[in-house]
């Protein structure tokens, strides 16, 4: 897997390979090992490179390639075809290599192949292959689906019918492109992989994702699973599993390209963080009536009040919610939340009246998906949380909630998670309206979330985060501490440290951390406190002159500087507010200081190794 670009509609030579070169580079931020492009000349045309895309860019600026995989002469003269596809890989079956790299096609050059996903059954389909006389050279999954291909087509079936033929004989997940010598349709399918199309005024495209084109078309069609499309300079036509047309909506992207640029920072990290005032007020903008202190949500009309709330996520996403398992439950409601992986909707508690919230920036998150369908079998009512409109999450759910964060680029997710966080904060106050809709700590809470975007823009003004992160630039470990709303907020703040800084970093509730942590408590281990002054302090200070006893500096990220920073060896101060706002303030500090650190030690802030953007694999 990682990132899928195609185009069918090249007006002059250089049009298709700019194009794909283009959008690979627009999907850069999916994270990747190698790259590779295929254009549908008779022969066709390939280039792949492991590799950061400049090494693809590279071999094809120099005219030749000394891989076995190359078909055709002459790189860029021979890459003059109407049609392409490309693909940014991110390995699951095999090391990052030349030959492990996308596209794959069949040995004669008959078809080329991109997919994302995992085919499960390829082992058997691979010996079953291999047994007819088909020689594999790489180590992927993918190869067995060229091959499939070719052996239709070799038995007299047409383009389509042949890619359909090979595709029904796949166990898993994929979202899959192939191109033809000589062919300018590109025929593509989609099991549980995200794949869009876009339809364009000089041609169309399709993509694992809508930034690949986003600057030459806003027009997309959002493919379901198991349907099919045949995407050609002229045309788009969607079919399901039968071969019936179907008749898709065309949805219109609502950011502009510019959105998706760095406007001059350094990082998309840097840039989102600082977007993160105006996602709020996009969040919040005509859901809450402050002095009512009610939250209208229209989305949500017709949601029966649930007997208790299930959240499943992944990642940053699990902390948001956590957070939001802490606002129900303060309100009386019955929520649990449950990292996605581990969710199975036949042994847990799940009926009608029971709610499952999937909390997924990308709505294309694998395991999420999985457990949303898992409850949706057995029966609850599923609500998405998420930030792409028709995404998969969205499509499939009895409901959905967009957090309206725009487009987040960066792997480490920033302001998706602070909208994840006001986002949930206003489904917590509208299940509990039958409670106290007009109590005057919902009239609190929800005039703190209205100011919130100016707290956090006084924190980007005014924060001192990068002093603290280089202080302790060569510490051996970092550990995060938080009680009550906190405790998500510092495991949130660990994660992003170890993201970016590729550094070791602990998050845990407070309380826990003389439970077995403080033993590795030293004074290479700085602890990062967050402690709200309208709650309880004394607990968690108590944590703090645990680890100071031990020789470990403490950072205080609080708004109560007064009352903590005498604990402290640092402060990061913030606001006072809400003590259910003040942890979404705090995190953008604790989001600065990994910010800092991971940029001083030069790391590659917006694309960590290993990591993927949107993980579309069980």
């Amino acid at each position: 897997m990682c990132g899928i670009i195609g185009y069918a509609g090249g007006e002059s030579d250089d049009t298709v390979l700019e194009r794909l070169l283009h959008g690979l580079s627009n999907l850069e931020y999916r994270g990747y090992d190698s790259a590779g492009i295929a254009v549908a000349n008779a022969p066709l045309a390939v280039e792949k490179r492991q590799g950061e895309l400049s090494e693809l860019e590279r071999a094809l600026t120099d005219g030749g390639t000394d891989s076995d995989d190359w078909i055709g002469s002459d790189a860029v003269d021979g890459f003059d075809g109407p049609t392409g596809i490309g693909h940014t890989r991110w390995s699951t079956h095999g090391p990052p290599s030349d030959v492990n790299a996308h596209p794959h096609t069949s040995p004669n050059g008959s078809v080329a192949v991109v997919h994302n996903g995992i085919i499960e059954n390829y082992c058997e389909l691979r010996e079953e292959l291999s047994a007819a006389g088909y020689e594999f050279r790489s180590d992927t999954d993918t190869e067995v689906v060229p091959h499939l291909i070719d052996q239709e087509r070799s038995a007299g079936v047409d383009r389509f019918a042949a890619f359909r033929a090979a595709i029904d004989r796949l166990e898993g997940s994929y979202a899959i492109a192939a191109v033809f010598p000589g062919c300018e349709t590109i025929y593509v399918a989609r099991h549980e992989s995200p794949l869009v199309l876009g339809l364009g005024e000089d041609g169309n495209f399709l993509a694992s994702d809508v930034p690949a084109f986003i600057e030459y078309t806003n027009q997309v069609v959002y493919l379901d699973d198991g349907e099919f499309a045949a995407v050609s300079p002229s045309s788009v036509t969607v079919s399901d599993e039968s071969g019936a047309v179907v008749e898709k909506s065309i949805e219109t992207i609502d950011w502009d390209p510019e959105d998706a640029g760095k406007s001059g920072y350094d990082h998309y990290m840097r840039k989102e963080i600082t977007e993160q005032p105006r996602a709020i007020r996009d969040c919040l903008r005509g859901r809450i009536e402050e002095l009512g202190g009610t939250v209208s949500l229209p989305e949500l009309e017709g949601l029966e009040s649930p007997s208790s709330v299930q959240f499943v996520a992944c990642g940053t996403s699990y902390h948001a919610g956590l957070f939001g398992e802490r606002l129900l439950q303060r309100r009386g409601i019955p929520a649990q939340t449950f990292v996605a992986s581990e969710y199975d909707a036949d042994e847990l508690p799940v009926d009608e009246e029971t709610l499952v919230v999937g909390v997924t920036q990308s709505g294309e998150t694998a395991d999420t998906m999985r457990a949303l369908r898992g409850a949706n079998r057995a029966g609850a009512t599923t609500l998405a949380l998420t930030n792409v409109v028709a995404s998969s999450a969205a499509r499939e759910c009895d409901h959905v909630l967009y957090i309206r964060a725009g487009p987040e680029i960066s792997v480490a997710a920033t302001k998706s998670f602070a909208s994840q966080q006001v986002t949930l904060s206003l489904l917590a106050t509208a299940l509990a309206d039958t409670a106290d809709p007009s109590s005057s700590a919902s009239r609190e809470h929800l005039r703190e979330l209205r100011r919130l975007p100016d707290h956090i823009q006084s924190v980007l003004d005014d924060s001192n985060a990068r002093s603290v992160a280089e202080a302790f630039l060569e510490s051996d470990a970092y550990f995060f501490i938080g009680r009550g709303y906190n405790a998500p907020v510092a495991l949130e703040g660990a994660l992003k440290l170890k993201e970016i800084t590729y550094r070791h970093a602990e998050g845990f509730p407070a309380g826990e951390l003389k439970h077995g942590p403080l033993a590795l408590v030293t004074e290479a281990t700085p602890v990062f406190a967050i402690v709200s002054g309208r709650e309880k302090t004394s607990a968690t200070i108590g944590n703090v002159t645990e680890v100071q006893a031990r020789g470990a500096p403490v950072v205080a990220v609080t708004d109560s500087p007064e009352t903590v920073g005498s604990h402290a060896d640092y402060v990061l101060e913030v606001p006072e507010t809400h003590p259910a706002v003040m942890p979404i303030v705090a995190n953008v500090q604790l989001q600065l200081v990994a910010y800092w650190l991971a940029d001083a030690l030069d790391r590659p802030i917006d694309k960590p190794r290993n990591l993927a953007k949107s993980v579309t694999v069980l």
